[in-house]
């Protein structure tokens, strides 16, 4: 369902034959009587050309007879069910072999491929052998080469409905092989009229909550969220991945209204990697058939406006790869409806693609050069009527398109000699050689019914040249603990890595949803005489562990980074029953900004919520701070905020706002209530 405001587009979508020869007698009359405006640039028509650089991999087994709705299913499998799977071995690692195997049911073992070198820590071990190592460079064993991760995109326009029961298909959990490493949810429509937007003040919105809910069981991790208005983007992956994606920032951008309202435009998410840079651009871009060009200003405006912090990848375009999805719009031009139709009933749809506006524009608009898009071989994904497979029956009577899209764009390769003259392999001034993106599926879910739109989703394998980096921080610890005594890890933190006084550990039940859904917490703290040690261990007080027995994780958050930066393995807690009780967290505890909204989430979880920001009872005997490691600075919220300089960036971090070092624990900062 498209909101536009304009009653002129309305009237011409209408009534296209009327409003045709009204725009070209407009064009006559300002053509006689003013100077042609400054065109945009375009580019001369394409010559048929093999993308050296890009893979793109046919479904399997395609037929046109075949619905599209089922096709290329073995192919969508993002991860398996991790109960059934065996329990993993330790891999050897600072701590030598010889230790009890991990006991983690719930986080499914992937295969693995080729040996990996055995001076690599575990988490560049585990990291690795999940992506898919192809090849090894054989002189210097520090470079892993043709490295593989597969990334599962999803975009679909909600129409405000509410997330339907069940979302598996749609993420592949029915089908498992455990190679997905990221999942990038794009959604638009999502509902933001003015009381759910102010219940999403204090509760998590439903969208995110059920894809958390759906994923965290199966190892993922949310890593960021960025909200504007109705366009929503979602960010995750494996939780051993964490500490190798770094520089994760947002950017929102306004096209609605000039600018001034956010029910168009764009979001996204920008982070290095294994080394190289990925953008997500979330769109969704003006309606209605005449609107193309307004589409492509639109688009322009976008990747103008969005300017990330860093020297590096400053733009949309300028990271290595660029991932561009929405509702992006585009409509099927020239034939009529009975035209379209009959080619969809009959899967003749290539007589549609040379109709389609988006693939019509990639001949002659400059700023789509390098985006590549995969065969459109579902049917149009709008506009059904609500509940049904049925194309639109109102009276507005929509001509189905193809206007929920999936494209990539691969930065141009940088020159031979520009890496050797920067001293170092795959150069942030542009990748050296072998980067390639495959597309595995390119699919649309019919069986979903809650929007007028049908979603969309993609299966990509990104590989390209990686050199092997360690975590920031090492982290160690003992695969069972079975007593107080026990709760103790000790951590390494590398030379380059610029620690904080307000930087923490947080123990996280295996499935955990995001940094802040930790059971319990210790502040890693920093001394004066910490600063030459290479060797730092910190103790987890008894009434910051949990209750009875199950498997858990360690993290460690920067402060400054804003996110873990190293995470341990699975390991068992198993305590006496004689310790205090306390209740495991359950929290659905993060946030994301909309228009310079915080969005605060519901939690039940023990430790104190993220952005409080009162000072709490601190008992005699301890030395914590004054707040919880996730308190930061809130902004007040005002949801008719619709100002374009409020475009605010998303933080969803932890940013304590003071305080003494010191080890503190969660329980001496108990909240006094919601």
């Amino acid at each position: 369902m498209d909101q536009d405001i304009s009653d002129q587009s309305q009237a011409q979508q209408d009534d296209p034959n009327g409003a045709a020869a009204a725009v070209a007698q407009a064009a006559a009359d300002t053509s006689s009587t003013h100077p042609p405006a400054t065109a945009r640039p375009r580019r001369p028509q394409r010559s048929a050309k093999v993308e050296g650089s890009i893979d793109i991999s046919e479904p399997k087994g395609e037929a046109k007879e075949q619905p599209a709705a089922v096709a290329n299913e073995e192919e969508s499998a993002p991860d398996g069910t991790g109960a059934s799977h065996p329990k993993p071995p330790r891999t050897a690692g600072p701590k030598g072999p010889g230790h009890h195997p991990v006991r983690a049911a719930s986080v499914p073992h992937p295969p693995t491929s080729r040996p990996l070198p055995p001076h690599l820590n575990p988490h560049a071990l585990r990291a690795l052998s999940v992506a898919g190592v192809l090849d090894t460079d054989a002189h210097n064993s520090r470079y892993i080469t043709s490295v593989c991760n597969r990334v599962h995109i999803i975009t679909w326009n909600v129409g405000s409905a509410t997330p339907p029961d069940d979302i598996t298909s749609l993420l592949g959990l029915n089908v498992g092989d455990g190679n997905t490493d990221m999942y990038i949810i794009g959604l638009q429509e999502v509902n933001s009229m003015i009381n759910k937007r102010l219940k999403d003040v204090l509760f998590t919105d439903q969208w995110s909550e059920v894809c958390m809910e759906r994923l965290s069981p199966f190892g993922y991790v949310l890593v960021a969220s960025q909200r504007m208005q109705g366009l929503l983007l979602l960010i995750f992956a494996k939780y051993f991945h964490l500490p190798f994606l770094r520089g994760v920032q947002t950017e929102t951008t306004r096209t609605g209204l000039g600018g001034y309202w956010g029910n168009k435009g764009g979001v996204s998410a920008r982070m290095s990697v294994f080394g190289h840079t990925i953008c997500f651009l979330n769109c969704h871009l003006p309606a209605h058939m005449e609107n193309s060009d307004q589409r492509m200003e639109d688009f322009e405006s976008i990747l103008q406006q969005q300017q990330f912090e860093g020297q590096a990848a400053s733009g949309v375009l300028d990271h290595d790869v660029v991932f561009w999805f929405g509702d992006l719009n585009f409509r099927i031009e020239d034939l009529d409806m009975q035209v379209v139709k009959s080619a969809i009933d009959n899967n003749k749809y290539s007589i549609l693609w040379e109709k389609d506006q988006l693939n019509m524009a990639k001949d002659s608009e400059t700023v789509l050069e390098g985006f590549q898009e995969g065969p459109l071989k579902f049917p149009p994904t709008y506009k059904f009527d609500v509940g049904t497979d049925t194309y639109d029956t109102s009276g507005k009577k929509r001509k189905p398109a193809w206007t929920d899209r999936i494209l990539w764009r691969l930065r141009a390769t940088a020159p031979a000699n520009a890496a050797l003259n920067a001293g170092k392999r795959g150069s942030i001034s542009g990748l050296t050689s072998g980067t390639k993106v495959t597309q595995h599926c390119y699919r649309s879910h019919m069986e979903y019914t809650v929007s007028d739109h049908k979603p969309v989703s993609s299966i990509f394998t990104l590989q390209f040249p990686y050199k092997v980096d360690i975590p920031l921080v090492t982290l160690l610890v003992e695969d069972e603990w079975n007593s107080i005594a026990d709760a103790t890890t000790k951590f390494r933190v590398a030379p380059n890595f610029a620690r904080s006084s307000w930087d923490w550990i947080g123990l996280y039940k295996v499935g955990f949803k995001h940094h802040k859904d930790y059971v319990g917490y210790v502040w890693a703290k920093q001394e004066e005489a910490d600063f030459h040690r290479q060797e730092h261990q910190v103790t987890f007080p008894e009434e910051e562990l949990p209750k009875g027995s199950g498997d858990f994780i360690l993290g460690y958050y920067s402060n400054n980074m804003s996110t873990l930066v190293g995470v341990t393995e699975p390991f068992q807690i198993q305590l006496p029953t004689t310790v205090a009780e306390h209740s495991s967290s359950d929290s659905s505890d993060f946030s994301s900004e909309d228009d310079s909204t915080v969005v605060l989430t519901k939690t039940r979880s023990r430790s104190p919520s993220p952005r409080r920001t009162k000072h709490r009872h601190r008992r005699s005997h301890s030395r914590s701070r004054s707040s919880s490691p996730d308190q930061a600075k809130m902004k007040a919220p005002n949801a008719t905020d619709v100002s374009a300089s409020a475009t605010a960036k998303s933080d969803s971090t932890s940013q304590p706002t003071g305080g003494s070092s010191g080890q503190g624990s969660a329980s001496e900062d108990k909240e006094k209530g919601q």
